[in-house]
């Protein structure tokens, strides 16, 4: 296969059994530094291979220890809060470099970052994988998340800056798909190899997505890098690691732990703290990390908005649909993944779709469109619910739902990155990912909190007549409730039907909520969604603001 190669000064070298070819590149209008645009379509779609399944290893890893839980407590002998740290040191990590390390990615080049991010995370792997001890397997799991926080936003900045205009959305739609439905499809494989195998299996996944993402990616992804004026902004970089750690910390620990506890308010304290610092450095600096008067475009503004809170609404529907899949249907764990499938099928699928739905109606209008049909399938789940309907008092929600978010996530995501100037583009793609992290971990937190709420104060009605032990244990939670069936005698069906009952009040009292926030977000975008006006891609001389100032010449939307 003939692959050209990247030169400086905008031209490109090919090599066919020894004869060199040398032949003009053309490159973004300015375009600062080495930024090649890939005119041949093959080596684009070689690309698009490299930088999704490079993504697909990273979100995948997200979420599927999740299955081996009570694996990993039996190998290392370790308490619930242990295994906690294992799957969450990962997230943790993640969200606190990839704003900096997506501006190293600019620097140093998108490549070299791109390949010592898949070198580092898949040997972080292969470690976590014959892990002896407990402190290793944490341990391989910071490292993973060191690699996976250099993988990530150069996966989308590598699509921003080497892809024609005319491509580009297609692209991020493919990018958006693998983003939204992989951690769903990776938590199925997850589960298939702990059923079939053992836990440590989990490990050969994300290892052999990067060694083949590494074979695509040393041939066909360009060497890429920008010039941005200035030294790096250090104290923004830690002022962003410990805001973005405070922030995941405290929402990840806060519905267990509860909001008061100092477990969870001083990490909130500390990372509000972080955010002021970093908001007012910010602005004072001449070279910021990230330059916050950008959020006075549209798309960014709009963009990280709605995927803050949508990203947010999926991860309450993933909390509160596992629950009712394990404990009140009483499916398997990687049957509850699959029942999980129809949403992520269809949201990949309408994310590829949704560049073409945008580039008819534009991106406001298929932002908005997306959002309604999303919180249509969220009033859906919360209307239809019911134990006695079972999984198919569900299926129309997930369908419409996952259908929805497909076409919202695909035009917000180019808003995004179509905001911030071309040497800026791994800050704004790690802005995009640390917005879809916080979201989840902020709607886990704030619907999780709306469940248990509601489900303790609707089940202690059902439960006159229990022992008191029984009724406390019930009331921790349904998984609490089945536990205490067992043996109850004749309260064994009150305390059942009663945790199930009660869960499902909990369940509608988070999901009216979630629709509420959604119709709230779709009027937002009404309102702030990015405006068509003649753009390429921002630049600091014509950062689009309320007058619609911009210097252009291809219409995009910002």
């Amino acid at each position: 296969m003939l692959l050209p190669s990247v030169r400086p000064h905008g031209r490109a070298e090919n090599t066919l059994k020894g004869t060199t070819v040398t032949m003009p590149l053309s490159t973004q209008p300015g375009a600062e530094g080495n930024t090649p645009v890939i005119d041949d379509p093959q080596r684009r779609r070689a690309i698009l291979w490299a930088v999704c399944i490079a993504l697909m290893a990273v979100v995948a890893s997200v979420s599927g220890l999740n299955v081996a839980q009570p694996q990993l407590s039996l190998t290392f002998d370790a308490s619930q809060g242990q295994v906690l740290w294992v799957i969450n040191t990962y997230t943790l990590t993640l969200a606190a470099l990839l704003l900096p390390l997506g501006a190293m990615g600019d620097r140093l080049g998108r490549k070299p970052v791109l390949v010592a991010g898949l070198m580092i995370f898949s040997l972080a792997n292969l470690t976590a994988a014959v892990a002896p001890a407990m402190e290793i397997m944490i341990a391989a799991r910071l490292l993973s998340g060191v690699g996976a926080a250099m993988i990530m936003p150069v996966t989308l900045s590598v699509i921003t800056s080497s892809f024609p205009d005319k491509e580009r959305s297609k692209a991020i739609g493919m990018w958006t798909a693998v983003a939204g439905g992989g951690g769903i499809l990776g938590m199925y494989l997850s589960a298939l190899l702990v059923d079939l195998a053992s836990w440590r299996w989990l490990f050969a996944l994300p290892i052999v997505l990067t060694v083949v993402s590494l074979m695509i990616g040393l041939r066909a992804v360009p060497n890429s890098r920008e010039m941005p004026p200035g030294r790096f902004d250090a104290l923004g970089a830690v002022a962003s690691i410990v805001a973005a750690v405070g922030f995941t910390f405290s929402l990840h620990e806060a519905p267990s732990l509860g909001w008061s506890d100092p477990l969870v308010l001083v990490p909130l304290l500390t990372a509000v703290t972080a955010t002021v610092v970093f908001v007012v450095w910010e602005l004072r600096t001449p070279f910021p990390l990230l330059d916050i008067r950008y959020f006075r475009t549209r798309g960014l503004s709009s963009g990280t908005t709605l995927l803050l809170v949508l990203f947010g609404v999926l991860g309450g529907v993933s909390l509160v649909l596992y629950p009712f899949f394990q404990v009140v249907l009483g499916w398997s764990g990687l049957l509850a993944t699959l029942g999980m499938m129809p949403m992520a099928l269809l949201m990949m699928l309408a994310s590829g779709l949704a560049p073409r739905l945008a580039a008819r109606i534009g991106s406001r209008a298929t932002m908005v469109g997306g959002l309604s049909v999303a919180t249509t399938g969220l009033a859906l789940m919360a209307g239809l619910v019911s134990t006695s309907g079972g999984y198919l008092s569900v299926l129309p929600g997930l369908i419409v739902m996952g259908l929805g978010a497909g076409l919202a996530m695909t035009p917000s995501t180019e808003a995004i990155t179509s905001s911030l100037p071309r040497e800026a583009q791994g800050v704004a793609s790690a802005l995009n990912d640390l917005t879809r992290e916080l979201g989840a971990a902020l709607g886990i937190a704030l619907l999780g909190g709306l469940l248990v709420a509601g489900y303790q104060a609707d089940i202690a009605e059902r439960l006159v007549g229990v022992p008191e032990e029984l009724a406390e244990m019930a009331s921790e939670g349904v998984a609490n409730a089945a536990a205490a069936s067992q043996g109850a005698g004749e309260h064994t069906k009150q305390i059942l039907i009663a945790g199930q009952e009660a869960f499902i009040v909990g369940w509608q009292q988070a999901m009216w909520v979630g629709v509420a926030v959604m119709t709230v977000l779709v009027l937002f975008t009404l309102l702030r969604g990015p405006k068509r006006v003649p753009a390429v891609l921002i630049t600091d001389e014509a950062v689009a603001d309320e007058s619609g100032k911009t210097a252009a010449a291809v219409p995009h939307d910002v």
